[in-house]
């Protein structure tokens, strides 16, 4: 029994920070998602610098 609490006091805390930073990390790729997106399509609107290549 008391190894079982020395292992969750030597892999509990990293592991409960790294699932914490994980889920931060996600939601800011989420939000950085959305800005490329908003980004291509008003890039897209201006077609004089950009001409498209269609056939």
């Amino acid at each position: 029994m008391e190894t079982l609490w020395t292992q969750i006091g030597n892999y509990g805390f990293p592991m409960l920070v790294t699932v914490f930073l994980l889920v931060r990390v996600e939601k800011k790729l989420d939000e950085l998602t959305v800005a490329i997106v908003h980004l291509g399509q008003e890039i897209g609107g201006n077609n004089a610098l950009y001409p498209s290549s269609s056939k």
